[in-house]
C-alpha cells in the first residue's frame, strides 16, 4: 500500500475516533444529567410526598384520639387538624398516583390508600358521632379505627415510601455510576492521536501538525471535563445523600414515632384498660406507646450524630430535651391513672399547661424544622452536582467534530504533499 493510502486510513481511523469520543460522552453523561434531574425533580421529591402522606396519616389519627379525649365537644383545633392532615394525604395519593404508571409496589400501595382511607374517615364520624351523645361504643369506633390504620393504611404508607425511597437510590446509583465506556473511548482518542503525530514526525521530522495538535487538545479538554466535572457531580450528589436524603429519612423515621407513641398514648385512657397487649396482662397501647417512644429515643440519637452543622442539630436537640419531658410527664400521668383518678390523668395528657401534649408538640415543631433544614441542604448539594454535569454533552459533540475536522485537515496537508 502507498504512503498516500496509509494516511488515508489513519485521517479516517482518527477521526472515528474522536467522533465516537464525542459521542460517546453525549451519551453517558446525557443519562447521567436525566438520572440526576430525577433525583431534584422527580424521585426525592416523591419520597418526601409518600412520607408526608404517612406522617398526615399518622398525625390525622393522633388528632382523632385527642379530639375524643376532650369530650363531646371536639375542640375546633383539633378537628381543623384532622381535617387539613386527611385533605393533605388525599391531595398527596392524587399527586403520586399521577406520577406512577399503575403498576408495581407504588401503584398497589396508592389503591389500597384510596380504598381504605374514606372506610377510616367514616369509623372516625361513627365514633365522633357516638361520643356527642354520650354512647360509649364511640371509644369502640375509635379504636376500630385506629385498628384500621395501624394495620392498613400506615403500613401501605410505608410500603410507599420504601418503594419511592428505593427508587431515588436506583436514581443515585445511575447518576454516580462512572462513564467507564466514555473514558474509554477518549483514552483510546488520545492514544491513537499521539500514535499519527509520532509516526508523522518519525517519517517527516517536523515536530508538530497543526492539525493533529488541534484534534488532541480538543480531546484532551473533553476527556479531563469529563473525569473532572463527574467527579464534582458525584461529589454533590453524594454529599446530597449522605448529609441531606439519609439526615431526611431518620428525621422522617423519628416524626413518625413520635405520633405513634402521642396516638397510643391517647388511646391508653379511650380504652381504659379494655385492649391487653399479648401477654394478657399489660394496656396494649401504653405497650405500644413505650416501644414508639424508644424507637424515637433511637432516632433521635442517629439525628444528632448526622447533623453536620449547628442550624442542623439545634432542634433536634430540642426535639431531645422535649422527648425527655415527655417521658417524665408520661409516667407521672399512668402513675395518676392507675390510682384512680382518670380525669386527672385525662388533665395531665391533654391539658393546656404542663401535659404530656406540650411536649409533643414541641418535639413535632422541632422535627418539622430539622426537616426544612436537611430539605434545603439537600436541594442544594444535589443541585451543585447536577450543575457540575450542564453542557458537558453539548460541549463534548461540539469539541469532538472540531476536533476531527481538524485531524482530517492535519492529515490532508500530508496528502497535499503528494500531489
Amino acid at each position: 500500500m502507498t504512503e498516500p493510502g496509509r494516511l488515508r486510513i489513519i485521517g479516517a481511523v482518527v477521526a472515528a475516533l474522536v467522533v465516537a469520543f464525542g459521542a460517546a460522552t453525549a451519551w453517558q453523561i446525557s443519562d447521567r444529567v436525566a438520572a440526576a434531574d430525577d433525583v431534584v425533580s422527580r424521585s426525592q421529591p416523591l419520597s418526601a410526598d409518600a412520607a408526608s402522606i404517612y406522617r398526615s396519616l399518622a398525625d390525622a389519627d393522633t388528632a382523632a384520639a385527642s379530639g375524643f379525649l376532650a369530650g363531646g365537644q371536639e375542640p375546633h383545633e383539633l378537628r381543623e387538624r384532622y381535617r387539613k392532615d386527611i385533605a393533605n394525604a388525599s391531595r398527596l395519593l392524587v399527586k403520586a398516583a399521577a406520577s406512577s404508571d399503575g403498576s408495581g409496589d407504588s401503584g398497589k400501595q396508592i389503591a389500597q390508600l384510596n380504598e381504605q382511607l374514606p372506610v377510616y374517615t367514616s369509623l372516625i364520624e361513627q365514633a365522633r358521632a357516638n361520643n356527642r351523645q354520650g354512647f360509649p361504643v364511640g371509644g369502640a369506633y375509635l379504636r376500630r379505627a385506629n385498628e384500621k390504620m395501624s394495620t392498613e393504611l400506615l403500613p401501605a404508607a410505608k410500603d410507599l415510601y420504601e418503594a419511592e425511597t428505593e427508587r431515588l437510590y436506583q436514581d443515585y446509583d445511575d447518576a454516580n455510576s462512572w462513564p467507564f465506556i466514555a473514558l474509554g473511548v477518549g483514552v483510546l482518542a488520545l492514544g491513537g492521536l499521539v500514535w499519527a503525530q509520532r509516526r508523522n514526525y518519525r517519517r517527516t521530522n517536523r515536530v508538530f501538525n497543526h492539525g493533529l495538535v488541534a484534534a488532541t487538545a480538543a480531546s484532551t479538554v473533553v476527556l479531563l471535563w469529563l473525569a473532572v466535572g463527574h467527579t464534582v457531580a458525584r461529589s454533590g450528589l453524594h454529599e446530597s445523600q449522605a448529609q441531606g436524603q439519609e439526615s431526611l429519612k431518620v428525621l422522617n423515621d423519628a416524626r413518625i414515632s413520635s405520633l405513634q407513641a402521642r396516638a397510643n398514648e391517647n388511646l391508653t385512657l379511650v380504652a381504659r384498660g379494655a385492649v391487653l397487649a399479648e401477654d394478657g396482662k399489660s394496656d396494649k397501647y401504653d405497650e405500644e406507646h413505650n416501644s414508639a417512644m424508644k424507637t424515637l429515643t433511637s432516632g433521635l440519637a442517629q439525628a444528632k450524630d448526622i447533623a453536620d452543622d449547628g442550624e442542623g442539630r439545634e432542634p433536634v436537640a430540642e426535639a431531645l430535651a422535649g422527648m425527655t419531658e415527655w417521658k417524665k410527664r408520661h409516667t407521672a400521668a399512668r402513675d395518676t391513672d392507675n390510682k384512680g383518678d382518670y380525669d386527672g390523668a385525662l388533665e395531665q395528657i391533654i391539658g393546656a399547661k404542663n401535659s404530656t401534649g406540650e411536649c409533643f408538640d414541641k418535639v413535632d415543631a422541632s422535627l418539622e424544622k430539622a426537616l426544612a433544614h436537611e430539605q434545603r441542604e439537600f436541594k442544594q448539594a444535589a443541585e451543585n452536582g447536577r450543575g457540575a454535569m450542564t453542557g458537558l454533552s453539548l460541549g463534548a459533540a461540539v469539541l469532538a467534530v472540531l476536533g476531527a475536522m481538524a485531524g482530517v485537515l492535519g492529515i490532508g496537508r500530508r496528502l497535499s504533499e503528494y500531489r
